[in-house]
């Protein structure tokens, strides 16, 4: 009797989210969801009727705050997404999932949370009314492809999927979203690898924003969502020093890990794997450029951002690192967290100490676990990191036996026998 192949344990990059207005932070590592209100000056008691602790039972994958900042959405391997009112800190609608999620969107009002999951589905469900438990219906289908983010377009109009098969898909969001989402606007086309992250940058001369995009090709891209068309290309990981200009991208080494805009989309931030800091680009709306602005390198530890997140009301960048069930460890929800003040074209940024942060070493002791971190755990969880990024989102070449077992182990077959 043939033996599947044995499966390793999954580790999970830590995350970060910050309210529209900086008076909470989420972070998510592992099945752990915590959150800091920056209001009270303390960890905000999350409440599930479930009473389960942790409220997820697997590693979370995306966390996110709705646009106007009433809700926060977490979701993961658990095939849970769970809706939560930052009012009271209250999940306030639990989601079932046929298959693991990957990424979450909110509608930019409140009323539609959708999620993608690892077969490449989108479902959309929603919120009016909140009830406790609510059925999410098909909204759009990347047919078997991972998708790797989730994002509304700044107007309302379109829903942007990305995945590992190096597309976006720009969808024209429907007023009646629960019957599908069928007509197609666009495809951004030209990066070389997955495309890990998206974000807009919004401008009184683009009011329906431009589309950045972040990839394992090591680029970041800027984009028309409503013609599909490239509008310039940044070689991210050239400028920060990390490759040659023949460096070849096909090495996996310098993916794109997370980007976020910054004062109203002037800046963008950028986290490369390897890179122990992120690189800022400037972005000219009129000549629809991107620019290396800075190097911002965090020194005296070693951390490689694995997410990063901004609010619209400060010039604060928020960054984490760490990861889950890092082999040998004995912290299995690592976690370590880093603030960037100054972030301006005209002001040079600094990475504050740890007493200069935000809620200090309360906060720290929330969102970390612990107010100290192991410093020496931290590249190990960075190289994790990388190799459960590649594992997931770079195509594999299979053994001949692993593709005779893959073949005969699949449902198809099962259910056609």
């Amino acid at each position: 009797m043939e033996s599947e192949p044995k499966k390793e344990t999954e580790v999970a990059p830590a995350l970060i989210a910050v309210h529209p207005d900086q008076s909470s932070v989420a972070v998510a590592v592992g099945p752990h969801l915590r959150v800091f209100d920056l209001l009270a000056g303390s960890a905000a008691s999350l409440i599930d009727d479930s009473d389960a602790v942790p409220f997820h039972k697997d590693n979370i994958r995306a966390i996110r705050f709705g646009a106007s900042g009433k809700l926060l959405v977490s979701a993961g391997d658990d095939k849970t997404v769970k809706v939560w009112s930052t009012q009271s800190w209250r999940c306030i609608t639990t989601v079932s999932s046929e298959k693991r999620v990957t990424a979450v969107a909110v509608s930019n009002d409140g009323t539609f949370v959708c999620f993608a999951d690892k077969f490449g589905l989108v479902w959309v469900v929603d919120l009016d009314p909140p009830l406790r438990d609510k059925k999410p219906a098909p909204l759009l289908s990347h047919y078997c492809s991972i998708i790797t983010s989730l994002e509304f377009s700044p107007d309302g109009r379109f829903i942007l999927s990305a995945d590992r098969d190096f597309k976006i898909r720009v969808t024209n969001f429907p007023n009646k979203p629960l019957n599908g989402a069928h007509q197609i606007q666009s495809f951004c086309l030209g990066h070389t690898e997955f495309v890990s992250c998206l974000a807009f940058i919004q401008s009184q001369e683009c009011p329906q924003g431009l589309l950045v995009s972040g990839s394992g090709d090591s680029t970041v891209r800027l984009w028309d969502i409503t013609s599909g068309a490239l509008l310039d290309t940044c070689e991210v990981a050239i400028k920060a020093g990390l490759l040659e200009s023949n460096g070849k991208a096909e090495e996996h080494g310098h993916a794109v890990t997370d980007l976020c805009t910054i004062q109203d989309g002037l800046l963008v931030a950028v986290a490369i794997q390897s890179l122990q800091g992120i690189v800022l680009l400037n972005c000219n709306v009129s000549a629809q450029t991107l620019s290396l602005a800075k190097v911002v390198s965090v020194a005296g530890e070693a951390f490689v951002p694995t997410c990063l997140g901004s609010s619209s009301s400060t010039g604060k960048l928020w960054m984490v690192t760490g990861v889950s069930n890092l082999p040998g460890c004995n912290n299995p929800s690592l976690a370590r967290v880093r603030v960037i003040s100054g972030i301006d074209v005209k002001q040079e940024p600094v990475v504050l100490e740890d007493d200069n942060i935000p809620g200090r070493e309360k906060l720290l002791e929330t969102l970390q676990g612990t107010a100290s971190v192991d410093d020496n755990v931290f590249l190990a969880a960075a190289e994790a990191v990388k190799a459960a990024m590649c594992n997931l989102l770079i195509k594999k070449q299979y053994p001949s036996e692993n593709r005779e077992y893959r073949k005969k182990s699949r449902n198809d077959r099962k259910l056609k026998g």
